[in-house]
C-alpha cells in the first residue's frame, strides 16, 4: 500500500522518485484539470519541462471529493489503485430526468411525485445491491470505436451501450425529503453513481437524476486526509 505525502513532506518531496497525493477535487473542475494544475506546479518547482502526473479514477466535473494523484515513478501504480472500492455521499432529485443523468444537462422529462413514498424508494434500493448489470450513461468517457460516448451524445447521437457487471455493497438512503433524497454508496470500480440514480428513478416508476456527489474514500484512503487543491499548490511551491 502506497503512503500519501503529508504537509511536512511536500516542500522537500522527491517527485521524480515517486509520490502520492490525496486531493479534494473542487466542483466544476475536471479530474484532468487537477492533474494539470499539479503538474504545472511541480514542473515549476523542479524547473523541468516534463514530469509524469496521473490520477486513479475520474470524477465528473459536478462531483467533488477524493482524487488520488500519483507523481513520477508512482504513476506505474495507478492501475492497482484504480481497482480499489469507492465510497460516495450524494443527493438525487426525483420527478426529473436529464440526458446525462445529472445536473450537467437540462431536464428532458418531468414526472409527478405524489405517488412516491419514502418506504417505496427505500424498498427499491434493494434491487441495486450486490452484483448488478449496469448500463453506463451516454454522457461518459467510455470509448466506442475510439470515440468517447459524450462526444457522440453532444452531437445528438445515441448508440446501444453494453451493460457491465459492478458491485454495490452499500446503498443507504440517509434523508428522504421529496423530491430530494440523500444517499451513501459503497461500490466497485466502474460503477456510475449517475446511473444508480437514474435506474432507481425508473424502478420507482418515476424519474431521478443526480444533483450532488462527493467521493469520500478509495480503498483505505479517506477524503478526511485530502488536501485542498490551492493549499496543496502553495505547499509544493514553498
Amino acid at each position: 500500500m502506497l503512503t500519501p505525502l503529508i504537509s511536512d513532506q511536500i516542500p522537500t518531496a522527491d517527485w521524480q522518485a515517486g509520490a502520492m497525493l490525496l486531493v479534494d477535487k473542487p466542483k466544476d473542475w475536471t479530474s484532468f484539470d487537477v492533474v494539470n494544475k499539479l503538474r504545472w506546479a511541480i514542473r515549476r518547482k523542479l524547473n523541468v519541462k516534463k514530469i509524469k502526473v496521473g490520477h486513479s479514477g475520474t470524477l465528473d466535473p459536478m462531483a467533488t471529493g477524493l482524487l488520488i494523484i500519483c507523481v513520477g515513478k508512482f504513476t506505474k501504480r495507478l492501475s492497482e489503485l484504480e481497482g480499489l472500492p469507492k465510497s460516495y455521499h450524494g443527493t438525487m432529485k426525483f420527478g426529473e430526468t436529464t440526458p446525462s443523468y445529472d445536473a450537467e444537462s437540462e431536464v428532458d422529462q418531468t414526472f409527478p411525485i405524489e405517488n412516491l413514498t419514502a418506504n417505496m424508494i427505500q424498498e427499491k434500493t434493494e434491487q441495486f445491491k450486490g452484483w448488478i448489470d449496469q448500463k453506463p450513461p451516454m454522457f461518459s468517457a467510455i470509448k466506442v470505436n475510439g470515440q468517447p460516448l459524450y462526444k457522440l451524445a453532444r452531437k445528438g447521437k445515441t448508440i446501444e451501450v453494453k451493460t457491465r457487471k459492478v458491485e454495490v455493497t452499500k446503498f443507504d438512503l440517509s434523508r428522504i425529503e421529496l423530491p430530494e433524497v440523500d444517499f451513501e454508496v459503497d461500490c466497485s470500480k466502474g460503477t456510475y453513481i449517475r446511473s444508480l440514480a437514474f435506474d432507481l428513478g425508473q424502478a420507482a416508476d418515476n424519474g431521478a437524476h443526480l444533483i450532488a456527489l462527493k467521493r469520500t474514500s478509495i480503498g483505505e484512503y479517506s477524503l478526511d486526509n485530502a488536501f485542498d487543491l490551492e493549499e496543496l499548490v502553495k505547499l509544493i511551491e514553498t
